[in-house]
């Protein structure tokens, strides 16, 4: 007879020892010690039931090989919804579900592929509506050999992409990845939560740091303005997100991109998100102090660990302006200054009634390099992020890389917003007034040189290309590291030689 399989649980440590005999052996005449088969008849008494760890879980057939379809059932006397079974991250196959009203004990059945290793892990969660929460883990396998692991020290960089390839080699590196989703498109396959969630967990098991931008919808990059329906849509989906414990190592959350794009509200663009709305989404600017309808208070009501993050304004375009100018009178930078503004003085009217944790926790910015600006020397574009390239006709806004300073001011004129951390969120050397892509213009040296600035202002956590790996899409072929074409070749081999080096700080 063969041996049945280890089932380790971490959601509960009970003994089955405090069972009596006669119990024990009652429930091996049922046909089951974990969980119940479908269809048959489990007899329970009071101090059976009360003994047993709950949930039970039990595999079809007792030791299914490697790559074979197996069934899973989990029985629990509570009767959970909106479930969802993992294994190993993957989604299991939901089958149907039986209850026993005598036992009071509900059973559910799920199909998957064995994986082929011999400990994988299977997990349960509940509620996933609203947000997945952990209802239990179990391994699965033969009971290993008690052995000492070492668990290897990540070395911290500033490095990192958007849309991280999960074959990448980080060459034990701690570097950031970014992550995006829809409010709108839930339950839709790659851009949904569960997506979300098999890749952000991907990500945290290679040492990565996950940054999350939160869209409302393709195009759309906040709630239209004043559509409170579709801002309790959106306030919705980011409480989901705080609370599911599927994105618990989440780093932070950017509350969407370019508002000040007509690109980002193409799907409203005669009500665009203005620098007052987007204060508003993000932490209640204009709404009374004492309301809780904002970005901020969702996410922290939720889940008070995880960072929220100013989203980047889009530079060098003029679509919105603001009414608070910078001193470079720029559209875009006073697009910026009036948001940060706007954020501060909401900010400040909550302090006032005790609500000290309404500022954001950063500013994830856009910083693309212009290496082929007529302002440089031939052959020096390689060392763009060192120089600065400040336009007269833009009152002496910088045109290029370097266009963290003017961003990093903004944030720095303020009480509540001072200080606070820049995450360089997306850079190349793409140039979208010329349609010039890194492709055709990447000059070999130029993200080390990125590197070397970035590593030089403790302000600045994060630097992150745009894009490592979206097969899914060809217009980004020509931006992405993981299948270079043409320049980008250079960039890709670069990225690898600066993960390598011992110290990045």
């Amino acid at each position: 007879m063969s041996t049945p399989p280890v089932v380790r649980r971490r959601f509960q440590r009970d003994s089955l020892a405090r069972l009596s005999l006669a119990a024990l052996s009652l429930l091996l005449l049922a046909g089951y010690v974990s969980a119940p088969s479908l269809g048959s008849v489990l007899i329970l008494t009071s101090e059976t039931k009360a003994a047993l760890t709950w949930p039970q879980l039990r595999l079809e057939p007792g030791q299914p090989l490697p790559r074979q379809t197996a069934r899973v059932m989990i029985a629990d006397t509570t009767p959970w919804v909106h479930l969802k079974l993992f294994v190993n991250d993957q989604p299991a196959k939901f089958e149907r579900y039986d209850v026993n009203d005598q036992a009071g004990v509900w059973t559910w059945s799920w199909s998957f592929t064995v994986p082929d290793n011999p400990g994988y892990k299977v997990d349960l969660y509940h509620d996933c509506d609203r947000g997945c929460l952990e209802r239990a883990r179990w391994t699965v396998g033969h009971r290993p050999q008690l052995t000492r692991i070492s668990v290897p020290t990540r070395q911290p960089t500033k490095l990192g992409v958007v849309f991280a390839n999960p074959g990448r080699d980080w060459n034990n590196r701690s570097a950031w990845d970014v992550e995006l989703t829809y409010a709108q498109q839930a339950e839709a396959e790659y851009w949904g939560i569960d997506d979300l969630a098999g890749r952000v967990q991907a990500a945290a098991s290679q040492g990565l740091r996950v940054l999350v931008r939160v869209d409302f919808d393709q195009g759309q990059t906040l709630p239209p303005a004043e559509d409170f329906a579709a801002f309790a849509d959106y306030l919705s989906y980011l409480r989901r997100l705080a609370r599911d414990a599927r994105l618990k190592e989440v780093y932070g959350y950017i509350i969407g991109s370019g508002p000040n794009a007509s690109s980002s509200n193409s799907q409203t663009p005669h009500n665009p998100a203005t620098p007052e709305w987007y204060a508003r989404v993000f932490n209640g600017y204009g709404a009374d102090p004492s309301h809780s309808d904002n970005v901020v208070q969702a996410i922290r009501n939720e889940n008070q660990g995880v960072r929220i993050l100013v989203g980047p304004v889009r530079p060098w375009i003029t679509d919105q302006t603001g009414t608070r100018r910078f001193r470079l009178d720029t559209p875009w930078l006073n697009y910026m200054n009036t948001l940060t503004a706007y954020v501060n003085d909401s900010a400040a009217a909550k302090a006032t009634l005790g609500i000290s944790n309404a500022a954001p926790d950063g500013f994830a910015v856009q910083a693309p390099g212009r290496p082929d600006a007529p302002e440089l020397p031939s052959g020096s574009g390689a060392l763009e992020p060192f120089t600065d390239l400040r336009r007269p006709e833009w009152n002496g806004a910088q045109m290029g890389f370097r266009v963290f300073e003017d961003w990093q001011e903004i944030v720095n004129a303020y009480p509540h917003t001072r200080g606070l951390p820049l995450y360089i969120t997306a850079t190349n050397t793409d140039q979208p007034d010329t349609e010039v892509r890194p492709a055709e213009n990447y000059p070999r040296g130029w993200l080390t040189s990125a590197l070397q600035v970035v590593n030089q202002e403790p302000q600045i956590k994060a630097l992150c290309w745009f894009i490592d790996y979206f097969p899914n899409d060809k217009r980004w072929e020509l931006f992405s590291l993981t299948n270079p074409v043409g320049l980008n070749l250079d960039a890709a081999n670069e990225f690898v030689e600066l993960l390598k080096q011992s110290e990045t700080r």
